[in-house]
């Protein structure tokens, strides 16, 4: 399957997934709020153990219809510090870039579109500074 197509597909299933949570019980799919609210009170909503596993699953699942091979990954301290500051960073700007761009957005939130504007220029600056680098 064409590239665009797979890209499209997906979009199209995230919107898809983050309408049918807004609409099915009035949440918003942020992840990280998800992921705090699950470990923090686990007993308040399976929903949220659902929809993690689904993202994993979903991921799992694409991965072995698609024959599609694995993303190389860091080594175990990159993963973590990288774990610890983009939990850093929801924290900070209050919420995760799947809260703000995906369901932010979509719900004309002008919070959500600084707070993307800012995700961003940082990504964008960082992958600049690091192919200075090289």
């Amino acid at each position: 399957m064409h590239p665009y197509l797979l890209s499209f597909v997906g979009g199209l299933l995230v919107g898809l997934a983050v309408w049918f949570l807004l609409s099915g019980i009035g949440r918003i799919a942020g992840v990280s709020g998800i992921m705090a609210s699950a470990l923090a009170n686990p007993r308040a909503g399976a929903w949220r153990f659902a929809f993690l596993g689904g993202l994993i699953g979903g991921g799992l699942l694409f991965v072995r219809v698609f024959n599609v091979a694995a993303p190389p990954v860091a080594s175990t301290p990159w993963l973590i510090a990288a774990g610890l500051l983009v939990g850093f960073g929801t924290v900070v700007s209050g919420g995760c870039t799947s809260g703000h761009g995906v369901c932010g957005l979509g719900r004309r939130s002008a919070r959500s579109l600084v707070a993307t504007l800012v995700f961003m220029v940082c990504g964008a600056v960082t992958v600049a500074v690091i192919r200075l680098g090289h």
